[in-house]
């Protein structure tokens, strides 16, 4: 048992490109994802938000995501992947609604102390 965990650690250590969380909601790579793809949005539909294309990581590479309509959640905001340099390597946070947010800042309105504020920082 000892030597499969041994082993297992060792394949992770060399790959070194790949690290996922418990829920794979971040992804770290060494590798930066290439320029964004211009895609045209299409008009607005009602009850649904169009989610823009974006860069994943798969089988040790980028691959492109065409943009693609999500049912509305009420009282959600969708926000969409984002990839970040980080102490020299690469993290992709994936796309997920957040509770609450109306003046799109990140921060839910319950513990937002300038809510809807336009020229907040």
């Amino acid at each position: 048992m000892i030597k499969k965990l041994l082993l297992a650690a060792a394949i992770a250590a060399s790959a070194g490109t790949v690290t996922l969380s418990a829920s794979a909601a971040v992804i770290v790579v060494q590798t930066a994802p290439p320029a964004p793809r211009n895609e045209v949005a299409p008009p607005p539909r009602h009850g649904y938000v169009w989610a823009p294309g974006y860069w994943d990581w798969k089988n040790n590479r980028h691959f492109w995501v065409k943009g693609h309509w999500e049912r509305e959640r009420r009282g959600y905001v969708y926000h969409q992947p984002a990839w970040a340099e980080r102490n020299g390597h690469w993290e992709m946070t994936r796309g997920s609604w957040a509770r609450g947010d109306a003046d799109h800042d990140g921060i839910p309105n319950g513990v937002d102390n300038h809510p809807n504020n336009p020229r907040r920082d």
